[in-house]
């Protein structure tokens, strides 16, 4: 059974058939009205306070939910577009970016200790988790936690 969580409320749920009703349109958010729902290998229970960002297949950020704004300082329209690590000033990992190994191999990254530089120029350690899409479309998603 398929798992999906809302980038921006948090909400998850479970869809059989991965589409919205009895279209081609991808699953919504039926509790805040997002656009659409990322797919999860199995269910996973964020933080109250963790953030999400979704990326394309090139780690580039298309979506930000509602708590990285209050986690950076960084709206979604500032993040939009950019590469997710450079945009967030994402620091502390062994040399090989987190993102870029879960988008080219496939794997989820599970509680990389980073750093996060905030839009005033703050360090903040963070713990993230990186999720690869399972779908046609590719992505990731990041969920940014504070430790």
């Amino acid at each position: 059974m398929p798992y999906f969580i809302c980038p921006n409320c948090k909400e998850r749920s479970i869809d059989h058939d991965r589409r919205e009703g009895l279209t081609d349109q991808a699953v919504a958010c039926h509790h805040c009205g997002f656009g659409f729902l990322f797919e999860l290998l199995e269910d996973y229970y964020p933080a109250p306070n963790t953030g999400f960002v979704v990326c394309d297949q090139e780690a580039r950020v298309l979506a930000a939910g509602r708590d990285v704004f209050e986690l950076s300082g960084f709206s979604e329209q500032q993040l939009m577009g950019r590469d997710v690590i450079e945009a967030l000033g994402i620091t502390g990992f062994d040399g090989q970016n987190p993102a870029k190994v879960a988008l080219e191999w496939g794997v989820r990254r599970m509680g990389q200790k980073l750093e996060l530089r905030t839009r005033v120029g703050n360090a903040k350690a963070v713990t993230a988790d990186f999720f690869p899409a399972y779908d046609d479309d590719g992505g990731l998603l990041v969920a940014i936690t504070p430790r």
